[in-house]
């Protein structure tokens, strides 16, 4: 049974069931353009009037890019170059007074000092913010927090757990297709033994580390630097912005940590072990978070609200 027609085997389960409650040009330059996307761009109106899968109901205040840029100082344009090139629009507009407070700026300064003195640093300045322009922030109904970028050559590219082909799957992302599959037994994995996670971003799934860098071959090197705070207002962003609700993956105490603020009323976390080889079998296994994640979002949104699971799209096809 594929994962769609289990999703309207949920649908029909969900019935019966109760709903829950500078001279850094070099290391900021800009990435190919990306058209916006929308989670049902493209897609006829629901019928009756009901609200697209993961859309809101409000429509979100217009953000005046240009004449936001105006007001900044020439060093804020500058330390804020990467940010106002490649961070998508809804989340610039969201994050607007974060960016310009003097903690980001601050640690815009620090990885400034890093490209200076020669500091080779993941992911590549162009894949940073890559999340958000994946998972735009009027698309979001699932959120997966990390901890850390990989920190060897060809793996980070800005989304938690996700390398890009042809670097095989991490040990801990091989744990959750293991998990994946016992939600889902007929789950397809990226071809060629591969931990692409674009579609998963590109259908919703907010793919976020707490630090969005880290030097090369060296584990949590930028921990510390003010990126927890920037990614914690992301984090909150969401809660407060995804008023229809949405689901957070914690793997982890530090994950957990990071989801404790989040109104257990409006929106589902779901808490285990982290998908490490250290503690997967100790409950990672058998949580069975993805199908628990598509039953509450059927709930909310309805079949068209779930998360197609399946990896097997070819990079081409992924937005990679």
């Amino acid at each position: 049974m594929s994962l769609k027609r289990k999703a309207t085997d949920l649908a029909a389960d969900a019935a019966k069931k109760p709903k829950a409650d500078g001279a850094i040009t070099s290391f900021f330059s800009q990435p190919k353009p990306k058209p916006a996307t929308t989670a049902n761009a493209g897609s006829s109106p629901p019928p009756n009037g009901q609200a697209a899968a993961g859309a809101e109901t409000t429509q979100p205040m217009k953000f005046d890019k240009d004449a936001w840029i105006a007001k900044l100082t020439p060093e804020q344009k500058e330390l804020l170059k990467l940010e106002i090139d490649t961070l998508h629009e809804s989340w610039l507009g969201a994050l607007k007074e974060e960016v310009v407070s003097k903690e980001f700026l601050q640690l815009k300064r620090f990885l400034k000092q890093e490209q200076d003195t020669g500091t080779k640093v993941f992911p590549p300045p162009n894949d940073i913010y890559s999340w958000s322009r994946h998972t735009p922030l009027d698309t979001v109904k699932a959120v997966i927090v990390g901890q850390d970028p990989y920190h060897n050559l060809n793996q980070a590219h800005g989304l938690c757990f996700s390398v890009r082909p042809p670097t095989p799957a991490p040990p801990s992302l091989k744990n959750m297709y293991i998990a994946l599959r016992k939600d889902y037994p007929d789950f397809k994995p990226p071809l060629n033994n591969g931990g692409l996670l674009t579609p998963w971003a590109n259908h919703g799934v907010l793919m976020l580390n707490a630090c969005l860098t880290v030097r090369a071959h060296e584990a949590n090197s930028h921990a510390g630097k003010g990126w927890e705070r920037f990614t914690q207002k992301v984090l909150d962003t969401v809660a407060k912005k995804r008023t229809r609700g949405v689901v957070f993956l914690a793997w982890g105490t530090p994950a957990q940590k990071r989801c404790a603020g989040i109104n257990g009323q409006k929106h589902l976390v779901l808490k285990s072990v982290h998908p490490s080889p250290l503690s997967a079998a100790k409950g990672f296994f058998d949580c069975g978070h993805f199908k628990k994640a598509n039953e509450w979002l059927t709930q909310r949104y309805g079949e068209q609200g779930v998360v197609d699971w399946n990896l097997d799209v070819k990079p081409e096809d992924a937005g990679v």
